[in-house]
C-alpha cells in the first residue's frame, strides 16, 4: 500500500590519532556530544512499551518479499521452532518512500499479517548506511538531488579508494527532517500494532569518506542521529527503538546515556568475539569498545545484538581468528553481554546450525530462548 503521509578541519572522529592529545581529544568530543544530547531535551519512556525478547530470524536483501522463500523456509522454521519469536527484516530508506511524502508499506504489512497469524513478532531496522555504491533503494531518488546537496558520501574500503557504499548526509539539516518524516510516517502507521515489535537504524560508523568530511560535519553527523532517535522515540511511545553502534568509540559513552534516558534500546551490527576494537575495556588515552557497556545495562535498557554472515565464520573482522561455533555465539551474547533480544542472520550455511541450538531444551523450553526477560527500567512497564 502507498500512502501520502503528511506530517576547514578533515579529521573524522573515527580517524582520530592515537597520541599526546588524545585524551583531550576524547574528552573535548564527548563533552561535546553531551552538551548536544541534553541541551534539546530527554524523551522519557512511556507506558506500556511491547517486550517480547528472544531470538529472532535477521532478513537480509531481496528474499525478504519472496513468498515462496518465506512461506517454505522463514515461516516454517519460525513454527516448528519455539525459541523464535520472530523476525527482523532490513529496509532500505527507497524500499519504503517511493517518492516523497509517498510510503509504500506493502512489505511490512504483509509480514505482520502472517507472523500475527503464527503469533510472532516483526522488528524493522532501517538501513541508514549501504555497503553497495549506488544502490536503487538505499535512499529515495530525490534525496540525491541538489537541494540535499547529493543526500549521501561514498566511503571506501580496504582497496586504493575503492568504494564500497554509501551513508547518509546526516550533517544536512534537510536530510535529517526527511529522515525524521519517514520514523513519523512508520510511527502513525505501526506503533500500536501489537505485532510490531521494535525499530531501529543501522551502525553508527560513518565509514572512511572517499571525500574529505570536516570535523563539524561529522559533529553535525551525530548530533542529528540523536535527533533522530529522540524523534523516533516521540512517535513510537509504545515500542522499542535502537540504535545499532559500533563506530567510534568516543561517541558510544554519551549516546548510551542518552538511550538510557530516552527509553532507547542499544543493539550492535557485527558479534566477533576476538574483535580488539569492541572488547577493549579502555584507558586513559582510549574509550572503551561496546561491548563492555551490555552488562553494565543489563536490566536498564533493551539489549539486542545481531549475528551476521562473517560472525558464523571468524571470531575477527580481518578473518585472523576461528570459526566459533553458535554456542559460542550464544553463550558470549547470553553469558557476557546479557542480551534480550539476539537477532541470527538466517545464513544458507549456518542456519540449520542455529535451529538445532535453539531446538535444544535449553533454549526450547525456556522462557525467550534462555535470554534475559527482565523488563528494562528505563520502561515504566512492560506489555507482554
Amino acid at each position: 500500500m502507498i500512502t501520502n503521509f503528511k506530517s576547514p578541519s578533515t579529521l573524522s572522529l573515527a580517524m582520530v590519532p592515537y597520541g599526546f592529545n588524545y585524551k583531550l581529544k576524547i574528552a573535548f568530543i564527548t563533552i561535546f556530544i553531551f552538551t548536544l544530547l541534553f541541551s534539546s531535551g530527554i524523551i522519557h519512556a512511556a507506558d506500556g512499551v511491547k517486550w517480547h525478547p528472544g531470538h529472532y530470524y535477521q532478513l537480509l536483501g531481496g528474499a525478504k518479499n519472496n513468498p515462496k522463500y518465506m512461506m517454505d523456509a522463514v515461516y516454517k522454521d519460525l513454527t516448528n521452532t519455539p525459541a523464535l519469536q520472530g523476525i527482523q527484516v532490513r529496509y532500505m530508506w527507497g524500499d519504503i518512500e517511493t517518492a516523497k511524502g509517498q510510503y509504500n508499506f506493502a512489505s511490512i504489512d504483509k509480514h505482520l499479517a502472517e507472523l500475527q497469524k503464527r503469533n510472532k513478532r516483526l522488528v524493522i531496522m532501517i538501513q541508514t548506511k549501504s555497503f553497495s555504491a549506488n544502490s536503487a533503494t538505499y535512499v529515495p531518488t530525490y534525496l540525491r538531488s541538489v537541494e540535499y546537496d547529493g543526500g549521501v558520501f561514498t566511503f571506501k574500503g580496504s582497496g586504493p579508494l575503492k568504494p564500497t557504499g554509501e551513508n547518509l548526509k546526516l550533517w544536512n539539516p534537510l536530510v535529517r527532517d526527511r529522515l525524521i518524516a519517514l520514523f513519523r510516517a512508520l510511527g502513525e502507521r505501526y506503533n500500536s500494532h501489537p505485532y510490531f515489535e521494535g525499530i531501529g537504524m543501522s551502525e553508527t560508523a560513518l565509514g572512511a569518506p572517499l571525500n574529505p568530511v570536516t570535523s563539524t560535519q561529522t559533529n553535525d553527523f551525530y548530533k542529528n542521529l540523536y535527533n533522530v532517535l529522540q524523534e523516533a522515540r516521540k512517535v513510537f511511545p509504545n515500542t522499542m527503538v535502537m540504535q545499532s553502534v559500533n563506530y567510534p568509540r568516543p561517541i558510544i559513552a554519551p549516546l548510551v546515556e542518552t538511550l538510557k534516558k530516552m527509553g532507547g534500546g542499544l543493539s550492535h551490527p557485527d558479534t566477533y568475539l576476538q574483535e580488539r576494537g569492541l572488547l577493549m575495556e579502555g584507558t586513559k588515552y582510549t574509550s572503551p569498545g561496546v561491548y563492555t557497556y551490555y552488562p553494565k545495562l543489563s536490566g536498564i535498557v533493551p539489549l539486542a545484538p545481531t549475528v551476521m554472515h562473517h560472525n558464523y565464520q571468524n571470531t575477527k573482522s580481518d578473518s585472523s581468528g576461528y570459526e566459533p561455533t553458535v554456542v559460542e555465539l550464544l553463550d558470549f551474547l547470553r553469558d557476557d553481554l546479557k542480551a534480550n533480544y539476539v537477532f541470527w542472520t538466517r545464513d544458507p550455511k549456518y542456519y540449520q546450525k542455529v535451529l538445532e541450538m535453539l531446538n535444544w531444551s535449553a533454549q526450547k523450553d525456556r522462557t525467550a530462548g534462555g535470554l534475559s526477560t527482565t523488563c528494562p527500567s528505563t520502561y515504566t512497564s512492560c506489555v507482554q
